[in-house]
């Protein structure tokens, strides 16, 4: 045994990361903010600005993976309050159950979700939120759009690996077919 005491319990090292990521899919939640007018209909959606590793700038959705022996719930509060801030008030769903399930696969093609690094399964979840929202971490900025901004074809290629199918699937869901 180690004498090390493991302080973050959960985290895999980038060369563990990696060898999991080669081996078994992981599993990520994905959330599409909004806003909600009092009717419950959805008003706005929430874009993330994000600079990749190419140095493209690219709009996104809050997005994370869940990590060993964290609740699903949690692991969507957690990327939340990553990318918008500790005041973004998220209300998640009392029913944990995806609006969907996207598949990504290193291989472009297969499903119209790719990331090239790994195979991941995704949760996506609709979640309102009615704080404050300040981009975190590496999102440049959070722009609030409406839906029918949100389902053109213009922004939805601004959106890299299947995030822009993603978005139509939740305006979809949320009764918003353009």
């Amino acid at each position: 045994m180690s004498d090390i005491t493991e302080t973050t319990p959960g985290w895999l090292s980038s060369d563990e990361l990696s060898a999991a990521r080669a081996h078994m899919p992981i599993l990520y939640v994905e959330a599409v903010p909004v806003r909600v007018d009092d009717a419950g209909e959805v008003t706005s959606i929430g874009l993330l600005l994000r600079i990749g590793a190419d140095g493209t700038i690219s709009r996104t959705l809050v997005s994370g993976r869940v990590m060993h022996h964290e609740r699903i719930r949690d692991a969507l509060l957690r990327h939340l309050e990553k990318d918008l801030g500790p005041v973004a008030l998220p209300r998640v769903p009392s029913s944990l159950q995806p609006f969907t399930v996207a598949e990504y696969f290193p291989t472009a093609g297969i499903t119209p979700f790719h990331d090239p690094r790994q195979h991941a399964v995704s949760l996506a979840y609709i979640v309102p939120v009615t704080g404050d929202c300040r981009p975190r971490q590496d999102a440049l900025d959070l722009v609030w759009v409406s839906p029918q901004e949100a389902a053109s074809a213009a922004l939805q290629s601004e959106m890299p690996g299947g995030h822009g199918v993603l978005l139509k699937q939740a305006l979809a869901h949320v009764g918003h077919v353009y």
